[in-house]
């Protein structure tokens, strides 16, 4: 055997080795891009086309808290998150395609943010979030808690959630209209439902257990949401400074 064809051998030798131990790293450009494919077909419309987060969290990360490593990453496509993700119906090497897509992504430098942070805390403060939503164990709980929101939403989805709330509903945010026999009405977020009662958190965070056979009416307000929008009420360099801030709410890994 000559020399070059021994050292083409082992070179194929230590492709294979390497993509038996690390899938990933043994992906041609093809099979990243299949992967990229898929992505935007089935994973985008939670996880952002760009990866940058929406109503799932932000891919754009070096270090997934649930897939810190390879394994682990091929182990939440497949199978999901209970009760937050859905397992898929892709093959193995689809999901190796995926994978490798994904961590591609944790590698893409985060967007421009136009605003400052502090001056968006002092937004975040004056406009009086803190009465809905919790920071670092501080605030209301009548709203999502945003302690590291940045690590999960991106800054187009934080958005869209200030000037148009309705569009993209946290889970478990239903909010429901209820019409009792005597003509009163009681709005507030679902926090329990079984097939007699309901039980609601209103905007006071007053809780609410009313029994279905006394209402007139109830109405599931799947497009609305009791948080305001702050489109007219905040000015355009507010709107950014807000989103800064929101966006650096992190674990800081």
């Amino acid at each position: 055997m000559s020399l070059l064809v021994a050292v083409l051998a082992l070179g194929s030798g230590a492709a294979r080795a390497i993509a038996q131990d690390d899938p990933i790293a043994g992906l041609t450009k093809a099979e990243i891009a299949q992967g990229e494919r898929i992505y935007k077909a089935q994973c985008a419309l939670c996880h952002g086309i760009d990866g940058a987060g929406g109503t799932g969290p932000s891919l754009q990360r070096p270090v997934l808290t649930r897939a810190r490593d390879d394994a682990s990453l091929y182990s939440v496509i497949r199978r999901g998150v209970p009760g937050r993700m859905p397992g898929s119906w892709l093959s193995e090497n689809e999901t190796w395609q995926v994978a490798g897509y994904v961590r591609g992504l944790g590698r893409v430098e985060a967007g421009q943010i136009a605003g400052d942070a502090s001056r968006g805390e002092q937004v975040y403060k004056a406009q009086g979030c803190a009465s809905c939503h919790i920071t670092s164990g501080d605030g209301g709980s009548l709203g999502p808690d945003l302690t590291t929101i940045g690590d999960t939403r991106g800054p187009h989805h934080l958005r869209e959630s200030l000037v148009e709330p309705g569009a993209a509903l946290p889970e478990g945010m239903l909010l429901i209209t209820a019409l009792t026999a005597d003509g009163k009405e009681i709005q507030g977020l679902r926090v329990n439902e079984d097939v007699f009662t309901i039980q609601l958190r209103d905007a006071a965070n007053r809780f609410h257990s009313l029994r279905k056979t006394n209402l007139r009416e109830l109405r599931r307000e799947f497009e609305n949401t009791l948080m305001p929008s702050y489109q007219d009420s905040l000015s355009p360099r507010e709107l950014d400074d807000l989103i800064a801030y929101l966006a650096s709410l992190r674990r800081g890994e």
